[in-house]
């Protein structure tokens, strides 16, 4: 028999990722191998309806049972995705979730599942995880409780959330670690081609903090730099993509950053050069060309003026011993695997 029992409640247009690495996880440490048969641990996804529940890729995901007792769970996952669908939880699966509280089963939140627990009523007083991308809407619709966008998961008590995507598989690793053991949550990664969990107070590869704007122009255009952080797009491209003038772009970012577009898309890229240094071994050469740099001094002059450092020396400062596999990329410029069990 099973012996860790997981729930899952998708919300209308969930992100089907979150969701796919969550139970991944869940899959590949169930059984010996990878063989998937649910020795160690089941999972089940429940609705009030049993209709079929659309991904926000258009996914479908068909229920496997209706709600019942909560109690019979080791904990209950629900999965967000857009965040226009917070509100539209049927009423039934609020009482399920708030049933399962009282009961003291742990409820986890992966990706704006943390904005439909907190909708709930379910997280007062608790510490909670949300993307950066998502951390001006949350606290447009929520008053009394500051998100935490600086780390990959939190885990406060009887409540886990995580910022979704790839944390949601190192969340159900710490899950998995907890009741089956360390080397089953390591197997799972290393088959999944994770090298190895992270702890959750490991940093978001986001956006900074610095740069989080209540102003929607702004946040479109920081999401267009942040996702062209190896090839960076002009200003005045960022601005007619976004179907506005440069001057116009300039002005709201002035206004709602005290920085120029172009100071924004520099910080952006320094800080994914800073996740780089602290978390590859690639030589600060490779990370300027991640990093949309076009040389290794252009890279150097850049981060003196944001960290009043050298790249070299940041990494120095900041880092503990590489394992193995890092140290040999670091070397050679070759990725290698990694397996060391899981740190905590």
């Amino acid at each position: 028999m099973a012996t860790l029992k997981v729930g899952f409640i998708l919300a209308r247009r969930f992100t089907l990722c979150a969701f796919a690495n969550f139970v991944d996880v869940l899959r590949l440490s169930a059984d010996e191998g990878d063989r998937s048969r649910p020795i160690h641990c089941s999972w089940r996804v429940l609705s009030p309806t049993m209709e079929p529940i659309a991904s926000s890729c258009g996914v479908v995901v068909q229920p496997e049972e209706r709600l019942g007792e909560p109690a019979r769970f080791d904990y209950l996952v629900v999965v967000g995705g857009l965040v226009d669908e917070i509100e539209n939880l049927h009423p039934d699966t609020v009482g399920f979730l708030k049933r399962a509280a009282a009961a003291g089963v742990p409820l986890v939140g992966v990706c704006t599942g943390t904005f439909i627990l907190h909708r709930a009523g379910l997280m007062q007083g608790y510490r909670a995880c949300v993307s950066w991308f998502h951390h001006a809407d949350f606290l447009e619709r929520f008053d009394g409780l500051k998100p935490v966008s600086d780390q990959i998961f939190v885990v406060d008590r009887d409540r886990l959330t995580c910022s979704g995507g790839v944390s949601s598989a190192h969340l159900a690793a710490f899950v998995v670690e907890r009741h089956l053991g360390r080397a089953m949550a390591a197997k799972s990664l290393r088959i999944m081609i994770i090298d190895e969990a992270m702890a959750a107070e490991e940093p978001q590869p986001g956006m900074p903090l610095a740069l989080v704007a209540n102003d929607a122009l702004v946040r479109k255009a920081l999401l267009l730099m942040q996702q062209s952080i190896a090839a960076p797009l002009a200003i005045g491209r960022v601005a007619a993509l976004l179907g506005v003038s440069r001057r116009k772009l300039e002005r709201h970012f002035r206004e709602a950053l005290a920085l120029t577009p172009l100071a924004a898309d520099r910080l952006i890229r320094v800080e994914q050069a800073k996740h780089l240094l602290q978390t590859t071994g690639r030589s600060a050469t490779q990370v300027a060309a991640d990093t949309g740099f076009c040389d290794l001094p252009h890279l150097i002059r850049a981060f003196r003026a944001a960290e009043g450092t050298t790249p070299d020396a940041f990494r120095k400062r900041s880092a503990s011993p590489l394992p193995p596999a890092q140290a040999r990329e670091r070397r050679t410029g070759t990725p290698g695997r990694r397996h060391e069990p899981l740190l905590r």
